[in-house]
């Protein structure tokens, strides 16, 4: 039996139902084989409305441009059931949902490319990708050099709003998704399996981490899709797509993140590169990139300045409410003095830092390094600076310079 749109005593359809049937339908064609992104789009356009597509007769399916065995699929009613079963199976799913190309969650960057997916499976905060992010990739198999690079770009960026985007393969997308937990800021990882589908296993406390601290995990796939090696370059158009920026630390010549920095060039999105040693094999991606025109990078500085103004104004904005917040929050104690949030006690280390920077001059971060030589590491001075910016007790300059807040 063919099933419609159910309307009410009046004959007015529903609003919440339509677009529940809309939601579904999107699904049903996406779970159709042999309908892929294109296809799928195509069909709901000539449709005029996804809803449509349940009362579709066959024939009308069939000039919709899909093969003949999908518009028996789908007129059968066999595409529906299917769609029913995959929506209770992601209910069921802690923290789990789908968005469509219908859904006003939809991110808009994503359908700025060549084939945006039909369908997001996703589990965490389904707003976070639309937010403005970079997109840190790199090799499975990074140096120390790579990985320090990787989590101290991501670290900064996340530390000024931005999301860091990222496939939580192992290596470099590991460190980025480190990184930006560390600056406790947001963090999507979009993945070649389905959402329910922890890939590499070893990854799992990470992905839990991730949702757990309001990140997200993104998927084109259905649950249950396991880790083929097809699905990996097609998961990096979405990752690239997502960003407003693709930032690459080590891949090699044939690594599949040169797919993630081409799909970025051809979606007009900016790529940034750090250059490596040329004796490491992992150092052709990047410097290759950098000749043919990325930027090079080497502070959060590189990637900052060229964001969109727009984008800029908007996370300064941000940044500037929320420490508006963090201030406010302490001003019945404050009085004349600092708020209680800054006269905290400060650890040894951070103590020995905060005690060598002042307010009206700023030191370079080697100045610093080769003042405290023998007293402390250059780790611990590292880790001192990132406590006392997110303090608010410290601020970096450009050119790693900085400066006692008060």
């Amino acid at each position: 039996m063919r099933m419609g749109v159910s309307g009410n005593a009046s004959g007015n359809v529903d609003e919440g139902a339509l677009r529940e049937i809309s939601r579904l339908a999107w699904l049903a064609l996406t779970l159709t084989p042999g309908m892929g992104p294109r296809r799928v789009a195509r069909a709901v356009d000539r449709l005029g409305a996804a809803e449509r597509l349940f009362e579709a007769s066959l024939t009308e399916l069939e000039s919709l441009g899909m093969p003949a065995a999908a518009a028996q699929f789908i007129f059968d009613g066999k595409a529906r059931v299917t769609a029913e079963d995959e929506s209770n199976r992601i209910a069921a799913e802690p923290g789990a949902t789908f968005i469509t190309r219908g859904d006003r969650e939809y991110p808009e960057r994503l359908l700025e490319i060549f084939d945006p997916p039909p369908v997001l499976w996703v589990r965490g905060d389904v707003s976070l990708p639309t937010r403005p992010g970079i997109a840190v990739v790199g090799t499975r198999y990074p140096t120390v050099y790579g990985s320090g690079m990787g989590e101290m770009l991501a670290r900064d960026l996340a530390l000024r709003g931005l999301t860091i985007l990222s496939g939580m393969a192992r290596g470099i997308d590991t460190s980025a998704h480190k990184g930006a937990l560390a600056a406790k800021g947001k963090t999507v990882a979009v993945w070649g399996t389905g959402i329910d589908v922890i890939y590499p296993k070893g990854n799992k406390k990470l992905a839990e981490e991730i949702v757990a601290t309001g990140g997200t995990i993104v998927s084109e796939f259905p649950l249950g899709t396991f880790p083929a090696p097809q699905n990996f370059p097609l998961r990096n158009r979405i990752l690239s797509g997502l960003s407003v920026g693709v930032l690459v630390i080590e891949a090699g010549e044939h690594s599949g993140t040169r797919i993630t920095a081409r799909c970025a060039m051809e979606q007009n999105r900016d790529v940034f590169a750090v250059p490596g040693n040329v004796t490491n094999k992992h150092a052709w991606g990047p410097n290759t990139l950098i000749k043919q025109g990325a930027k090079l990078t080497a502070t959060w500085e590189d990637v900052w300045e060229d964001l969109p103004a727009q984008i800029r104004l908007q996370l300064e904005d941000e940044m500037a409410a929320a420490q508006g917040r963090a201030a406010g929050g302490n001003e019945s104690n404050a009085g004349q003095t600092a708020s209680l949030f800054n006269q905290r006690p400060l650890a040894d280390p951070e103590r020995m830092v905060f005690e060598r920077l002042r307010q009206d001059e700023s030191l370079q971060l080697d100045e610093l390094i080769e003042g405290l030589d023998g007293e402390m590491g250059s780790s611990e001075i590292f880790a001192a600076l990132f406590e006392l910016e997110l303090a608010g007790r410290v601020r970096q300059l450009p050119g790693k310079n900085y400066v006692r807040t008060f």
